[in-house]
């Protein structure tokens, strides 16, 4: 089935970015480096016949590739790797979070956190950031337009509804083509902000783009979209990806996160993504691995470990938005 495209809706590439001068973040106390841990939340979210699916959930579980699924029939290993992020995982990483002090945002999938009350109410007395990551875990890439507005709304008034919090920003990662630009008319019909997207992957810093619908408005009526973009390499999930890191074991992405902390690091002005699965670092073996790599950094002078709403609100207040700009200094001629 042909994917829905709205032509008046799509954004241009864009392969030069910030070009060879890069781009310095100008991070708060003048920190040489941003850290964005990230937690997806989607235990409960995922697909399940016993939730009315036609087949079991296939994707980043512990069997990987090998794993396979089931069509018409529950899945018990699949179930219970996703059951085991929610019941141990989630709580593991919040530990870890605790321990050094530090906050995450937590990519949420709407259904995952009405499964686990608890662990929603934790997330926010813990002030960690609250963001939607959809309804469910699904691949909403063949949605018509108005029916993806309406998955929108539904997600984000359900996660407020199982966290208390309604959230600013948004990363699906598997949407459709129009997903990067509808978000902000959604979101302003709901009468809320939205500070950021992370639907995109190209670059090591926050970004603004221009939206396809303001281009007839004066400039000063503009608000364009902040983009704080995301990562896979760094991602857990390549633990059950091939190419990955290669087996279960973590000393490998632990090596990997620190040589991208020590590049971003001697670079300075830029942001690294930590991003983590509940059921995946969640594995004693592996949060072992993330714990040595917090520790590591830890002992690092000027690094800023923020939510991605924190990383928004710096952005809007050195960076302001201005018409085919990908990031300007405010006080700039």
């Amino acid at each position: 089935m042909p994917l829905h495209v709205e032509e008046s809706l799509q954004l241009p590439r864009d392969f030069t970015g910030f070009g060879e001068p890069s781009h310095n973040a100008q991070w708060p106390n003048n920190a040489r480096i941003c850290l964005s841990f990230v937690l997806n939340y989607e235990e409960g979210g995922e697909r399940s016949v016993a939730d009315g699916d036609a087949h079991s959930e296939p994707y980043l579980w512990e069997k990987g590739s090998s794993g396979g699924f089931r069509t018409g029939a529950r899945h018990l290993n699949a179930e219970q790797d996703f059951e085991y992020g929610s019941r141990a995982g989630c709580w593991r990483v919040n530990r870890l979070m605790a321990e050094f002090g530090w906050p995450m945002t937590i990519f949420a999938v709407a259904k995952a956190m009405e499964r686990n009350p608890e662990f929603a109410r934790a997330c926010v007395r813990d002030g960690h950031e609250i963001a939607t990551h959809g309804l469910r875990w699904l691949d909403i890439a063949e949605m018509g337009l108005e029916e993806e507005k309406a998955y929108i709304k539904e997600s984000c008034y359900a996660l407020q509804a199982a966290t208390g919090e309604m959230p600013a920003g948004v990363y699906f990662g598997r949407g459709t083509p129009q997903t990067h630009a509808v978000l902000p008319s959604v979101f302003k019909e709901m009468g809320t902000p939205l500070l950021w997207s992370s639907e995109c992957y190209n670059d090591d810093v926050p970004y603004w783009i221009d939206l396809p619908w303001e281009a007839e408005l004066p400039e000063s009526e503009r608000e364009g979209l902040l983009l704080i973009p995301y990562a896979y390499d760094t991602n857990d999930g390549k633990f059950h990806m091939a190419p990955g890191f290669m087996s279960s074991a973590g000393q490998g992405y632990e090596e990997y996160l620190k040589s991208a902390f020590d590049c971003l690091y001697r670079e300075g002005g830029k942001m690294m993504n930590i991003p983590m699965h509940s059921r995946i670092i969640g594995k004693p073996g592996r949060s072992e691995a993330l714990r040595r790599f917090m520790m590591y950094v830890s002992q690092k002078e000027g690094v800023w470990v923020a939510t991605r709403r924190d990383i928004a609100l710096h952005y809007r207040k050195v960076f302001p938005y201005k018409p085919g700009q990908l990031a300007v200094p405010k006080d700039a001629a």
